[in-house]
């Protein structure tokens, strides 16, 4: 078996071995979490959690067209969950804020005309910083809104009995359409129409 040979392996399996691996890592995180949340596995846990979530978000978004929708959305929903997981404390917009500051400040610097209109005055002294920093707050306040619906649903998906639940999810999802029985939902449907 030659890396050609695994990479057909791995892409004709990718949706199964995404859901399952997933799947493993949001219960076992759960399980370390309860067990103890400030020991290092639970952490090195959670930042492998966190680079396999964002590889999770990119095979949905690439392939989410040849899957069922409710598969599509259980892979984009676990691995949201795995990568808002350690930041979900972490303030960003001021440090996003702080980078389109520094961005304009910079862009009105070369800044003489726009259209006919000569607006070189903006491009040095106090109404430079003054119009950096206008801005800046603006795009904080957009940043900081959807950083906090953001981190509300984080909290919500990271509450670690939903959390293991949708690692369990994820595995019997993985299992069903690696067998061929489709989606779970699928599975079920049939028993909630009856």
């Amino acid at each position: 078996m030659d890396m050609t040979d695994i990479s057909n392996v791995v892409n004709d399996y990718i949706l199964e071995i995404v859901l399952i691996l997933g799947g493993l890592l949001a219960v076992i995180i759960a399980i370390q979490y309860v067990r103890k949340k400030e020991s290092f596995s639970y952490k090195a846990l959670t930042a492998l959690g966190f680079i396999f979530g964002i590889l999770m978000v990119i095979v949905a978004l690439v392939d989410y067209k040849d899957w069922i929708l409710s598969t599509a959305l259980i892979v984009a929903i676990a691995g949201f969950a795995l990568i808002i997981r350690p930041i979900r404390n972490v303030h960003i917009s001021p440090l996003f804020a702080l980078l389109v500051m520094a961005i304009v400040y910079i862009s009105l610097g070369t800044l003489t005309t726009v259209g006919s209109i000569d607006v070189s005055f903006l491009a040095e002294g106090w109404p430079r910083i003054i119009l950096a920093f206008v801005i800046g707050a603006i795009f904080y306040m957009l940043f900081n809104f959807a950083e906090s619906i953001i981190k509300m649903f984080g909290k919500v998906l990271n509450w670690w009995p939903l959390l293991f639940v949708l690692g369990l999810v994820c595995i019997a999802e993985g299992i069903c359409v690696y067998l061929g029985y489709g989606s779970v939902y699928d599975l079920i449907l049939p028993y909630l129409q009856n």
